[in-house]
């Protein structure tokens, strides 16, 4: 208890506010940090995840390769690159992402997966391209799973990212690593509570995200109310528009 409370006089210690190393910048650093590797796995990991949803091509080697990344400690990983890459923030971002991969790519693809056929079928009765259903039926219709892995990756960034300080003076793990250096074990566990809030603070705003973008039909469990684009039936469609709802 007593050191809990140290822990809290840490954090509330005015003089852990200014200056270079203080809690806003390495908050900050944790952030940016967290925000650039999100976007470097999504930009690996969506693409290649809505295109194995939308063809069902592919998703044996994609579970088997993103089982591989989850099973590599993280540790391990980042200390190999260090070592080729040399100490910096490189190694991190690329330990980080390959990290954060895995559930970004399992959200894309089986948001698609996830969609009933029926519903595919009758977008493309009423003559879409398949670039139209996977930007205006899959996606919308993709978006509580694809969120989820979205979710997940940056709560697994945020959590490990502490790790990124073994390399480099950078974020929040920075506090656990000087602690443990000196012995200021109030120290680390006011750096370990920051990146605990930090989490918590996150989930709550992927909560109120999925709760906001999500199109009616799809937040009450029912997607096929969900229109599926713009484009008009063709003229005696409608019934094939209509069993495909069934």
């Amino acid at each position: 208890m007593t050191l809990f409370l140290d822990a809290l006089n840490w954090i509330f210690d005015p003089a852990n506010y200014v200056g270079d190393g203080s809690i806003p910048s390495r908050l900050l650093e944790h952030l940016v940090f967290t925000f650039v590797t999100l976007l470097m796995a999504s930009m690996l990991a969506l693409p290649l995840g809505f295109l194995i949803g939308h063809t069902g091509r592919g998703r044996g080697l994609a579970v088997a390769v993103s089982g591989g990344l989850r099973a590599l400690p993280t540790l391990g990983l980042l200390t190999l690159v260090a070592l080729w890459v040399g100490i910096g923030l490189e190694a991190p971002y690329v330990a980080l992402t390959v990290l954060a991969i895995p559930p970004v790519l399992a959200g894309a693809y089986t948001g698609f997966e996830a969609i009933d056929r029926a519903t595919i079928d009758a977008a493309r009765s009423v003559g879409m391209s398949e670039w139209q259903i996977v930007r205006k039926v899959e996606i919308p219709l993709g978006l509580p799973l694809l969120i989820g892995g979205l979710r997940s990756g940056t709560l697994q960034v945020v959590a490990t990212a502490t790790l990124a300080a073994y390399v480099a003076d950078f974020g929040l793990g920075r506090f656990l690593f000087s602690g443990l250096k000196t012995r200021d074990y109030a120290e680390m566990l006011g750096g370990s509570i920051l990146v605990i809030l930090l989490a918590l603070v996150l989930e709550g705003i992927f909560s109120v995200i999925h709760r906001v973008i999500l199109p009616r039909g799809v937040a009450a469990g029912r997607p096929t109310e969900v229109r599926a684009g713009s484009v008009r039936p063709r003229p005696g469609m409608e019934s094939t528009i209509a069993k495909g709802r069934k």
